[in-house]
């Protein structure tokens, strides 16, 4: 009998923080910190029988002259640098819904998106997929800024925003062109379209993107032709099946945070007699029409522009130019979803409501990584052969390491081999080799072939690879002059042995 009041203030005193102008900042950015806290300890536990990631990997290779970073370089701190970024997103999108909505639906926004997979399993993996969390929602922030403001500062924002969020990826394209069209498809457009702040920011936008332009004239525009050379298709019915597989991929995952949503919505005390009687109020009970203080509709509209467009423009694209639609593609174009759904004016939102989405958030963080080890040790278990993610790479890092040291006292500089091979070895080496990736046509400028040369490098092959033919072949004509060794590693985690995998190693001294 005494839990119900305990409850009620819980939720009473969540309601209040949620909803103070001071208290909710830091209430928002404890709930961010400690979301990442958690799920860093999950995926350290879920991923420890494996690897980290080929994409993070070859951020720190391709970073290795420019670093002012402050994590080592382990696999924990990938993680942890992961959940930080999400961190630093939710706190941007939980400005983003001041904007549009009441504090109080602003936080439960924020919690929807931590129950969001992206945000959790997902994110594992520190890239520019991942990166856009936080460039994509300061993007938007600025825009709902600077239709708000119309000043010339605002647009110098939004300027600025745009160039930050297109040097992660181009394909911030998608979400600029959304955010184009809401300003023309809305009605308060000509207010906006009159005001310096739009061309401000056109402007600003093109004056810091003219040195990547440069770049780009300089380099024959290759990351655009490689973009085609990859990502172009020539079946018509293999383009369909690639958008029907994003599309589903991805309602799939916002499916999670929207159901969970629900939930707390409908939860109440003695539910069960409801669902007994009147199954379909515990649902309708929280929608009213009428008009809604708690939700900007000026600002609501933007939102729903934008997310309907960039969920809709993409796999249209992918079917009309025949695209390879990754999945992953979407990672950074659905965390407006929440608040587009939170925002819609005949919702109601009571104060129990954002105490039971925090308690099925800690509820299922809590369990999560209660089970991490478990899971782990199961998933190794049922994917003996899984060479993609239970490979030893940072064994054979360390091995290569040890064989360099022993013959020339000196550190190892070059390693030469695949992506998938080259940037994990870098990342897991001591010595940190610069990787040199043979026939690729867009070089990382991190090293030459005449400098692998000088200094010598470490040939890899991976002998289950398709492409070995062709690594050989490099081989032959390159390090002709090498050390040749067969070495095979396998990982063991738990008493389960992972992949056993066979590498042709060539040793190449360097030149007197």
């Amino acid at each position: 009998m005494r839990r119900r009041p305990t409850i009620r203030r819980l939720a009473a005193w969540l309601a209040a923080r949620a909803s103070d102008p001071t208290a909710s900042l830091w209430l928002v950015i404890g709930f961010a910190a400690a979301h990442a806290v958690l799920w860093t300890l999950i995926l350290i536990n879920l991923k420890a029988a494996q690897d980290v990631h080929m994409d993070v990997a070859e951020a720190f290779a391709w970073g290795q002259k420019f670093q002012f970073g402050i994590f080592p370089v382990a696999n924990w701190a990938t993680y942890a640098l992961a959940m930080a970024t999400l961190g630093c997103g939710l706190v941007v999108c939980w400005l983003i819904s001041l904007r549009v909505v009441d504090r109080r639906r602003a936080f439960f926004v924020v919690v929807m998106l931590a129950l969001y997979p992206i945000f959790n399993f997902k994110g594992f993996k520190y890239n520019p997929d991942l990166l856009q969390l936080v460039t994509l929602p300061l993007l938007v922030l600025a825009y709902l800024h600077a239709f708000e403001k119309r000043s010339l500062r605002s647009g110098l924002w939004l300027g600025l925003a745009g160039a930050l969020a297109l040097m992660t990826k181009y394909w911030v394209l998608t979400m600029i062109g959304a955010i184009g069209i809401a300003a023309l498809l809305h009605p308060d457009r000509l207010r906006f379209l009159r005001s310096p702040a739009p061309w401000v920011a056109i402007v600003t936008l093109v004056v810091v993107m003219i040195p990547h332009l440069v770049w780009l004239k300089q380099v024959d525009f290759v990351p655009l032709t490689y973009a085609g050379d990859v990502y172009g298709l020539s079946s018509r019915a293999q383009s369909i099946q690639l958008v029907l597989g994003y599309v589903g991929h991805n309602l799939a995952l916002l499916a999670v945070p929207v159901a969970l949503a629900a939930l707390a919505l409908a939860w109440t005390p003695r539910w069960w007699t409801t669902l007994a009687r009147q199954p379909l109020a515990l649902f309708t009970r929280a929608w009213s029409r009428g008009a809604n203080a708690s939700v900007n509709a000026s600002q609501a509209l933007n939102v729903w522009i934008i997310q309907i467009v960039v969920a809709v423009g993409p796999p249209l694209g992918g079917l009309i130019f025949t695209v390879y639609m990754k999945t992953d593609w979407g990672i950074s174009l659905f965390f407006l979803t929440p608040l587009a759904l939170v925002a819609i004016p005949s919702l109601r939102l009571r104060k129990m409501a954002l105490f039971y989405i925090a308690a099925i958030w800690l509820v299922i963080t809590l369990a999560v990584l209660a089970a991490s080890p478990t899971i782990a040790a199961r998933e190794m278990a049922a994917n003996p052969n899984g060479a993609s993610g239970y490979g030893a790479r940072s064994e054979l890092a360390r091995e290569l390491t040890e064989a360099w040291r022993t013959r020339f006292h000196t550190r190892w500089a070059v390693v030469a081999g695949t992506t998938e091979i080259g940037e994990p070895i870098t990342f897991y080496s001591p010595d940190h080799p610069a990787p040199f990736t043979p026939g690729e046509i867009w070089s990382s400028g991190l090293t030459s072939l005449e400098e692998a040369k000088r200094l010598g490098f470490i040939g890899v092959c991976d002998t289950s690879d398709n492409r070995l033919p062709v690594c050989e072949a490099w081989m032959a004509a390159n390090a002709d002059n090498a050390e040749r060794l067969a070495i095979t590693t396998q990982r063991f985690f738990h008493g389960h042995p992972g992949p056993a995998n066979s590498w042709k190693v060539y040793i190449v001294p360097p030149s007197k």
